[in-house]
């Protein structure tokens, strides 16, 4: 595998990732019963909490052992797609968020 340094492409990457998990989250907590705000609270904590372990802003660490995940993107059989630093998909929730409401 190739790990190619391109912040465009892993930004959208990102982007699009959220998207996911921000849909699945909100539809699951709908087949739970949850509607209007109560929804849309619990789906943006739900998420933000979800991206901030991925992005290693929150503290993973058990028996001594610590994580720090380390984002990248299969865009090609033998390609990773990196930004040179962590992720920071949690700056997409609340934008992501917002366009699902407005749909």
């Amino acid at each position: 595998m190739q790990l190619k340094l391109d912040t465009a492409r892993f930004e959208e990457q990102q982007a699009l990732l959220v998207r996911e998990l921000v849909q699945s989250i909100r539809v699951k907590l709908q087949e739970a019963g949850l509607s209007g705000v109560k929804l849309d609270e619990l789906t943006a904590s739900i998420a933000f909490s979800v991206v901030s372990a991925i992005d290693d802003t929150s503290a993973i660490e058990f028996d001594g052992t610590e994580v720090h995940p380390y984002l990248t993107f299969r865009t090609a059989d033998e390609e990773l797609v990196h930004c040179g630093e962590n992720s920071y998909t949690h700056e997409f929730v609340y934008e992501v968020l917002e366009q699902l409401l407005k749909s």
